[in-house]
């Protein structure tokens, strides 16, 4: 049996631009040992953000990436702060301390919608923002996980991601 370690995410990729903020739950092992968000090869975000905002990301390196999302009012982060787990799966995830979402939002002024990337981030996620002071602001989307863990195609998931397309700026 694998060893169990606590695993850390990373800090939010935000700034006084962001407009959509979307939540993984926690870096997979790949995303770790990388230091990058959706680093593991066959994770669909690249594509599916790429193809949402009409930009070719996987072939950009990781920087320009993050600053090709800010410039288009999207932000990264995840519902989860540490855990501990063996793997890569959300349902390894054990004993998780929640990251400080409503902290954030509250830093965020343009931030029109919260979009949970898979089903453990959005539940733990709306719970987090469970009666947030001004609800009708920020939309909350739940989103077909980009795991490579969702079977479900890269073309069904992208249908489901297009709503984001509705919060971009003009």
């Amino acid at each position: 049996m694998p060893a169990v370690g606590r695993s850390v995410g990373f800090d939010p990729v935000v700034d006084d631009r962001t407009r959509i903020l979307i939540l993984g739950s926690l870096p997979g092992d790949a995303s770790l040992k990388a230091a990058q968000y959706y680093a593991h090869p066959r994770n669909g975000f690249w594509p599916l953000i790429g193809g949402l905002l009409g930009e070719g990301l996987t072939a950009l390196p990781y920087e320009q990436r993050l600053d090709r999302l800010r410039a288009h009012g999207v932000g990264l982060w995840d519902v989860i702060a540490s855990a501990e787990r063996s793997g890569s799966l959300d349902a390894a995830i054990r004993s998780p301390e929640a990251a400080d979402l409503r902290g954030l939002i509250t830093a965020l002024p343009n931030l029109r919608a919260v979009a949970f990337n898979g089903g453990l981030a959005a539940k733990l996620g709306r719970r987090i923002l469970a009666d947030l002071p001004d609800p009708d602001r920020i939309a909350l989307i739940d989103l077909p996980s980009s795991s490579p863990a969702h079977a479900i195609s890269l073309s069904a998931k992208a249908e489901s991601w297009a709503i984001l397309g509705d919060f971009l700026p003009e």
